[in-house]
């Protein structure tokens, strides 16, 4: 143990290069900038609590405006918002030394290594997101010789209720010239084009490349991460970074799992079913990849493919997924121009949503075992419907009604917490989740996807059952925010549930 604490402190002191000033190392050493933060505290610093801002639809709003040289090294925000896929639709940029075009374009969410709008935890070296995905902080050092400009633009159709903010930062002497400046770009592909691999990143110039947010929704069932990597340095033909398989490309192996990591790690994976979403992101903090002239990222959209009955009929096909990803890289400016930024409305890989609050679906059709009453301030819309019973012999049924026959995606906002249960749930007596632990030691809210069905117009019954309790949890509670019904726009209709296919190296 005494070792391996000796290993983890010398690689923290390896990293002066990431702090983008003080390492562990530097700090006995004189400091030669001043600090500064631009923050959303009130202006009646004094007296006043008003510390965070409003965005209505459709605005922007300018976090900060910097006078250089300088450098950026900490960013940290929260938001309230209620809107769905909320991360997806508030977009942050960030203008170096008066440039009229952003160096950094992306969803707000999957900036942050989170993708698909949804609120996830991160523990890695640039990027920590707490607070039940909540509270965002990046550590990326951005340095600027005139100004930096950073702002936050809604795209949705509801107002954003409050954002605070910190932005740390180091008043600098001087920048030294040809210093690097920092870029991060959105690109997405709902689903991928056939016939050739999925872009990441095209840039032109000098630099180098530091960082991938990768997000998938399977449109099929089965794995689709057999795609390799590539990294066509300064105009090559063949790429001088080859992968062996997507997962290898994000340091997992044998299929992906969700995880934290300093270097890579996996904030979302719902599994292998048709609309189950993944983010992962690799992080390449040691292993950086400078260009001089040009970078080209690329990887493949294959894996493996069943048939309508489950079948397996091939483990490297291509496949048409919805793909969608953020590059981090520094380079001397000027950059290329980036792509047309996708409107907001695209950047949801859904026709139509339907979400219905559950304390809407109270009293409920059955319940044994305990009370059921409306918890306020829990979830969004009025609150959650929160069961209570005493003991383990206990289940809860919700009704509710579908207007129009079709094939929807299911999910399930559920609350977690330290006196929580264990959970069978079921579908009109389909088995949808075999045993869901909701037990957490702080209470939070999630989003579990429970696949894809063909739902008949009219009444359906989801069922609970408690079959246990985690051995920490004080309860067997459970609390249910909303069902949500999701009509995807890009999915293939394939009945088939999907087949175990990790990698096959």
């Amino acid at each position: 143990m005494r070792l391996c604490c000796v290993m983890v402190c010398v690689s923290l002191l390896a990293l002066p290069c990431l702090a983008g000033a003080a390492s562990l190392g530097d700090l006995d050493q004189p400091q030669s900038f001043r600090a500064e933060r631009s923050s959303s505290a009130d202006p009646n610093w004094e007296n006043g609590n008003g510390d965070c801002r409003g965005i209505a639809p459709g605005k922007t709003l300018a976090l900060t405006e910097l006078a250089g040289p300088g450098r950026i090294t900490h960013i940290w925000l929260t938001i309230s918002d209620n809107e769905r896929w909320y991360p997806r639709l508030l977009t942050l940029r960030i203008y170096w030394d008066g440039e009229e075009t952003p160096s950094v374009e992306s969803p707000i969410g999957d900036f942050f290594a989170v993708g698909h709008g949804l609120d996830r935890e991160v523990n890695s070296l640039p990027v920590r997101v707490t607070s039940d995905g909540r509270a965002r902080n990046c550590y990326w050092p951005m340095p600027f010789g005139k100004s930096a400009r950073i702002t936050v633009s809604n795209e949705g159709k509801e107002g954003v209720g409050c954002i605070f903010w910190y932005i740390d930062w180091q008043r600098l002497p001087e920048l030294a010239p040809g210093t690097p400046y920092f870029h991060a770009q959105y690109r997405q592909e709902f689903p991928c084009e056939a016939g050739r691999d999925y872009l990441i990143l095209e840039a032109e110039g000098s630099g180098h490349y530091v960082g991938t947010v990768l997000s998938v929704v399977g449109n099929e069932a089965s794995w689709w991460g057999e795609g390799d990597d590539r990294f066509f340095i300064d105009g090559e033909e063949e790429p001088s970074l080859k992968g062996t398989g997507t997962e290898d490309y994000f340091c997992d192996a044998w299929g992906i799992r969700e995880r934290q990591g300093p270097y890579y790690g996996c904030s979302v994976m719902e599994g292998l079913k048709p609309g189950d979403r993944t983010t992962a992101y690799r992080w390449h903090i040691t292993d950086p990849v400078p260009f001089t002239e040009s970078l080209r990222m690329t990887i493949e959209h294959k894996g493996a493919r069943v048939d309508e009955k489950g079948k397996h009929m091939s483990g490297f096909s291509e496949r048409a997924d919805d793909y969608s990803s953020v590059a981090f890289w520094y380079q001397v400016e000027p950059h290329r121009l980036f792509p047309d930024y996708p409107p907001a409305e695209t950047r949801i890989p859904s026709t139509q949503v339907a979400t219905i609050e559950a304390e809407a679906l109270l009293p409920p059709q059955q319940v044994t075992g305990g009370p059921v009453h409306v918890q306020r301030g829990v979830g969004r819309g009025a609150g959650q419907a929160l069961f209570t019973p005493a003991t383990q012999e206990a289940s809860i049924t919700l009704a509710f009604d579908v207007p129009e026959a079709g094939r929807r995606q299911m999910g399930l906002v559920l609350s977690r917490s330290w006196d929580y249960g264990i959970y069978r749930i079921s579908l009109d007596g389909r088995a949808l989740a075999k045993g869901l632990d909701l037990y957490s030691p702080n209470l939070a809210i999630r989003e579990h996807n429970l696949g894809e069905h063909n739902l008949v117009a009219g009444r359906h019954l989801l069922r609970f059952d408690c079959i246990g309790k985690n051995a920490v949890s004080n309860g067997h509670y459970l609390g249910v925010d909303a069902i949500v019904l999701v009509q995807r726009a890009n999915a293939k209709r394939s009945g088939a549930e999907p087949t175990p296919s990790p990698s096959a190296h």
